[in-house]
């Protein structure tokens, strides 16, 4: 069966109601970014009948699109206002960047895989997105033109946090990280005057953060 935008809309309400809402996520700009943003745009045609699945898809290039559920937990914990500015380390498949461009007033991503980046930038912009600003390069410098940010999200998984990015994070400002190799632990750090506080989350699989060669 062709799947129609209606059926895509009626699929994704119910992605949001039993996969986010009934697991405890209540902040109603991320539900209503999860609610707009079509998932399936940012998939390969082949796989979009498992768009709004509760899982993590292949993107190809050995990177996936993360499980709706974790966008969603990722992006509440970062507690973004209408004016943050933010920087996401794996661009991906862009998905990510759309509903954190759905809600900050800026998005800085930055992405190693040229091709997933342009992919995603020609996929974003159909979309209509003004508010995201593309970088091909090491996600673990961060975009250090643009510090200091709101807010960091780190969509692939460093062995441990770059300092890098501790840096480029405005006093107060939060980063949410998963860390580690073979086990990882999503990690929100929040940056206080004199330190850097950190708080485990939860147990996560992610895609090793790629290093330039």
């Amino acid at each position: 069966m062709k799947r129609t935008e209606r059926n895509y809309a009626e699929e994704r309400a119910s992605m949001v109601s039993t996969q986010i809402e009934a697991r405890g996520l209540k902040d109603e700009r991320v539900l209503e970014a999860m609610r707009k943003v079509p998932r399936h745009v940012f998939i390969p045609e082949n796989m979009r009948k498992y768009a709004y699945n509760d899982e993590p898809l292949p993107i190809g290039r050995g990177q996936t699109i993360s499980q709706p559920y974790i966008v969603a937990y990722m992006t509440e914990a970062l507690q973004l206002s209408s004016e943050a500015k933010v920087l996401e380390v794996g661009t991906g498949s862009g998905y990510q960047s759309a509903i954190l461009a759905e809600i900050a007033r800026e998005v800085f991503t930055v992405e190693i895989v040229e091709d997933l980046s342009k992919h995603a930038r020609e996929v974003l912009r159909t979309e209509g997105y003004t508010n995201i600003h593309f970088r091909v390069g090491d996600g673990a410098s961060g975009w250090e033109e643009y510090a200091p940010y709101d807010a960091i999200m780190v969509t692939a998984a460093p062995s441990e946090v770059p300092k890098s990015l501790e840096d480029q994070l405005k006093i107060e400002g939060r980063m949410i990280v998963p860390v580690g190799d073979a086990f990882q632990e999503l990690v929100l750090l929040i940056r206080e005057k004199r330190k850097i506080r950190k708080k485990n989350l939860l147990p996560v699989r992610f895609v090793p953060l790629v290093k330039p060669h």
